[in-house]
């Protein structure tokens, strides 16, 4: 019984030392082989460090304001009784836009004539009295008086008749009308709205840290959502002279020409002020870059050696880069001129790993 066991167990051991010893020549081949194969070669597409001379611009955001603009609003109380524009439609200074009732103040304006009249004779015959000593000085100076209150509500009556005739105080293009015949205008009720943007203002904000860098008369350039291809080009008309505390930052305006009034005011605007120096700067595709949380790295392509083989090798090295430009992104460290970077492939990447270049098609 016992020879039987342990005969057994002899043969279990030897089937076991097959089978494990099988599997560790099976790996030792495996393992040779791969060596004597060497690293997988990837396939990247690469591209020049080159010099580049960038002026430095400052970008930012905001809105496109009219020169002139202004809600044409009632002044005295009264009833419409004539509309003179079209909604939307262009007008000259001075025309004539709605007419309030100005009926009563037209009877009081005849009366308060008439009163004038009659102040003015008074004055006239006072004075001759005066000349002969049969008139006081007081009362000589009563009708002056009484002349020229008479002739102040006179004005005072005219300039109420011109308040009820709202004309437009500038040229420009009118907005939706907002009143109706027959209405009755309360003093501040809107009644179109009136702007002119042959000219606009482009209001934005730069960092204080920036300010240095703007000037006025400056050229800035606008895009808008609504012309995506043209560039509407202007200047910077004034500089705020506050730094604002909650933001740091500094309001400027600036000027842009719209004789096509293609642009419009309330518009948003993506500005780019162009700066008047230039400078010479590393560029390097913007798709070469890795970002991460430790430092952005690119992967250089240099001649090595891998197992005793010449190849190409793609080597992982940190930089410092700078403002993005045009699918451009300048370089402060990290690269030199002429040095090759990988511009696509890097998934694939390991740091010393050999490459192979095909740049048929680029990102």
């Amino acid at each position: 019984m016992k020879k039987r066991m342990i005969l057994v167990a002899l043969i279990l051991a030897l089937v076991f030392a097959g089978i494990f010893g099988w599997k560790a020549f099976v790996n030792y081949k495996i393992h040779e082989f791969m060596a004597a194969r060497g690293m997988a070669v990837v396939t990247v597409s690469t591209a020049r460090v080159k010099r580049a001379l960038w002026r430095n611009h400052i970008r930012s955001v905001g809105s496109l304001t009219a020169t002139q603009g202004v809600t044409v609003t009632a002044q005295l109380p009264g009833v419409v009784t004539a509309i003179d524009f079209h909604s939307g439609a262009p007008v000259r200074a001075g025309a004539l836009l709605v007419q309030v009732n100005d009926e009563p103040q037209r009877a009081t304006l005849a009366y308060d004539r008439a009163q004038a009249r009659l102040a003015s004779a008074n004055l006239r015959r006072t004075r001759l009295l005066f000349k002969e000593k049969a008139a006081s000085r007081a009362q000589l100076d009563s009708a002056i008086a009484t002349y020229h209150g008479s002739e102040a509500r006179v004005a005072g009556d005219l300039a109420a008749i011109h308040e009820l005739a709202l004309r437009a105080p500038f040229s420009g293009v009118l907005g939706i009308r907002q009143v109706n015949l027959g209405q009755y205008l309360a003093p501040g009720t809107p009644i179109v709205d009136l702007q002119s943007y042959r000219t606009l203002y482009a209001d934005f904000t730069v960092p204080q840290v920036d300010v240095p860098r703007v000037r006025v008369g400056q050229k800035v350039q606008v895009r808008v959502d609504a012309f995506p291809r043209r560039r509407f080009v202007g200047h910077v008309h004034a500089i705020d002279a506050t730094v604002n505390p909650a933001t740091r930052n500094v309001l400027v305006q600036a000027v842009v020409p719209n004789p096509t009034a293609a642009l419009r005011p309330g518009m948003f605007g993506r500005l780019r002020l162009i700066g008047t120096r230039a400078r010479k700067v590393l560029v390097i595709p913007a798709a070469a870059l890795t970002y991460n949380t430790y430092g952005d790295t690119v992967y250089v392509v240099t001649r090595g050696k891998v197992k005793g083989h010449s190849h190409l090798i793609a080597r992982q090295t940190v930089v410092a880069v700078g403002h993005e430009r045009h699918g451009l992104v300048a370089v402060k460290s990290g690269l030199q001129a002429g040095q090759t970077v990988v511009t696509a492939g890097q998934v694939k990447l390991r740091s010393g790993m050999p490459v192979a270049i095909n740049n048929a098609v680029q990102p």
